[in-house]
């Protein structure tokens, strides 16, 4: 499955292990190559979201 964490950055884990702490479930199941094109589709920016929202903040 696909998770995420707080930083908005993706990973995959096992659907029936319990999920490290700091990450969620996604919401998308499949087999790894699913889950990893999942992946490229919707990870976009690989920049952590601290980063980008510290970057916009001094941009404004």
């Amino acid at each position: 499955m696909v998770v995420l964490n707080h930083e908005e950055q993706y990973s995959i884990w096992f659907a029936d292990r319990e999920l490290p702490a700091g990450w969620t479930a996604e919401g998308t199941t499949g087999t790894k190559s699913e889950c990893l094109a999942h992946i490229d589709t919707v990870w976009t920016d690989m920049r952590p979201l601290s980063l980008r929202q510290a970057m916009e903040h001094d941009a404004g």
